[in-house]
């Protein structure tokens, strides 16, 4: 094939720093896959979702879940090197146990006694 009809392809997956596990760029639900389905961590490589400009590159840890308005979840994630903080769409493969841990942690993790809440 000539030079000039060759297009240049980027990588069709990556590796995912925290599980290991070899994550394909394609999801359902979002043109951008920036997370693994399976332990739901990241990288900090965007600056805007898609542009890879981020010169970062620390892991980003999934720290909540954010619902919009039309019911979509979106992954809240913290970087570990430079601590910027992203929304990233949820995927249709993404774990639901996993989301679903998080989602809850904050009623796992109270800020104070559960017996408090008797007193009220």
């Amino acid at each position: 094939m000539p030079l000039s009809t060759r297009r240049r392809r980027g990588p069709e997956s990556f590796r995912c720093r925290h599980c290991g596990l070899d994550v394909s760029l394609d999801a359902p639900g979002t043109a951008h896959r920036n997370h693994c389905p399976t332990c739901l961590w990241s990288r900090h490589v965007d600056d805007v979702p898609g542009d890879r400009a981020a010169d970062c590159g620390a892991s980003m840890e999934p720290i909540a879940i954010s619902v919009r308005g039309d019911g979509e979840w979106v992954l809240v994630h913290r970087c570990t090197g430079c601590h910027e903080v992203h929304l990233n769409r949820s995927a249709g493969d993404d774990n639901p146990l996993a989301l679903v841990r998080i989602a809850v942690r904050p009623l796992a993790l109270t800020p104070f006694p559960l017996e408090w809440l008797g007193r009220l």
